[in-house]
């Protein structure tokens, strides 16, 4: 008995010890569902959201935002015909045939803005250019012509060689835009296809840059490279807000500050040139620079130190409406028909809205003195700016 005893001990110390061994090296062998071994921690699906895989808790997206734009953002490529002193036989078509043309090409973006055919973009992408050719993201390519541009604003209105319908951006309220919303940059950078990037309205109103005549630049951290220019600045609705013009680098490529045309401006020139094939603004020609204390003693103005605010006049134009007003050098501008000038942005905005041939209040300072001229508006030469570059004539 005492043996049989010992042999029942030593089999269940056997088997506790099998048990042991196997629950440590294997542990499935001693399960009939080996799938409950493991736990999977899977995300229930949130039927409210637009995407079925997306947890409630992620990070904002701005893709709704993105894929109300996209279609709307067009490729820009030009051809340019180099104009060159060449040999007479390199216009043999023969030669031609063989060896090609000497040419030019570019590219850029723009913006479809109407279903009819009209895409904004930068004057600089379109400039000079002998052909143009716009691509949509749905693979369909359009011929187009320049139906009108504005070296000034560096703005050019395109019209699609199209018999359809085609997707038109919309366009965000003039000032919906504030410092920190966030926005995003929708173009051709480098010419590697459509990209969108991300950042915020870092400025806004941003001028004095020696970019365009007329500045009132949105200032973003969104990256803007080449090729990026005439494309849009979207807000997170994707309403257009500005054309991305122009970057501040030193290396070629973004550095984090880049400017966009807002969408009042764009407006504005877009309505105009579709209306009249042009931009026609006012003018009265003078040279001006803001006024202040220091600025003033500077120049040894003989007509006394102005208040705070104003556009100094430098120059005036022989024979130009405000010579003919009675303006003089010295003066400083304080008000356009009642309108205040606090500076020579606003002064030439306030100009530039006014219909050429009408009469405008214009009121100055000259010494202690306020004074009341009444003044015949001008039309803006349209070579204007190019003549303030080559120093012939200053840009207002």
């Amino acid at each position: 008995m005492q043996r049989l005893w010992l042999i029942f001990a030593q089999a269940v110390t056997i088997s506790v010890a099998v048990l042991f061994v196997l629950g440590v090296l294997k542990p499935e062998w001693l399960t009939s569902n080996p799938a409950a071994v493991v736990t999977i921690r899977e995300v229930a699906a949130n039927p409210a959201q637009t995407s079925p895989t997306r947890p409630q808790n992620a990070a904002p997206s701005y893709a709704r935002a993105a894929d109300q734009a996209l279609p709307s953002v067009v490729h820009i490529y030009t051809r340019q015909i180099a104009r060159v002193p060449r040999h007479p036989l390199m216009n043999d078509p023969v030669f031609q045939h063989f060896f090609g043309t000497p040419e030019r090409s570019g590219l850029g973006s723009g913006v479809i803005v109407g279903a009819e055919g009209y895409v904004l973009t930068n004057n600089h992408v379109i400039e000079n250019a002998d052909e143009i050719e716009v691509a949509l993201t749905d693979g369909r390519k359009f011929n187009a012509t320049v139906l009108g541009h504005d070296p000034e604003t560096d703005l050019a209105v395109l019209k699609l060689d199209n018999d359809s319908a085609l997707p038109a951006i919309a366009f965000a309220p003039a000032d919906s835009l504030a410092v920190g919303d966030v926005v995003l940059a929708i173009g051709n950078p480098f010419g590697v296809g459509q990209t969108v990037t991300m950042g915020i309205a870092s400025a806004l109103e941003r001028n004095h840059l020696g970019i365009n005549t007329f500045e009132n630049f949105i200032q973003t951290d969104a990256a803007i490279n080449p090729g990026n220019s005439g494309g849009a600045l979207v807000d997170a609705s994707g309403h257009l807000v500005g054309i991305n013009t122009a970057i501040f680098t030193r290396s070629g490529s973004s550095s984090g500050v880049g400017f966009a045309i807002p969408v009042s401006i764009a407006r504005k020139v877009l309505e105009q040139i579709i209306a009249h094939g042009e931009v026609v603004r006012g003018w009265i020609g003078v040279e001006m620079r803001d006024a202040s204390i220091d600025l003033v003693n500077q120049t040894a103005n003989p007509f006394g130190t102005p208040g705070s605010g104003g556009a100094l006049i430098n120059a005036v134009f022989p024979g130009g409406p405000a010579a003919r007003s009675g303006i003089r050098p010295g003066d400083v501008l304080i008000a356009v028909d009642g309108q205040a000038v606090s500076n020579t942005r606003t002064m030439l905005d306030l100009i530039a809205a006014l219909p050429p041939g009408r009469s405008a209040l214009l009121r100055v300072q000259r010494g202690d003195a306020e004074i009341e001229l009444t003044i015949t508006v001008g039309r803006r030469p349209p070579n204007l700016a190019s003549q303030g570059r080559n120093g012939k004539w200053p840009q207002r």
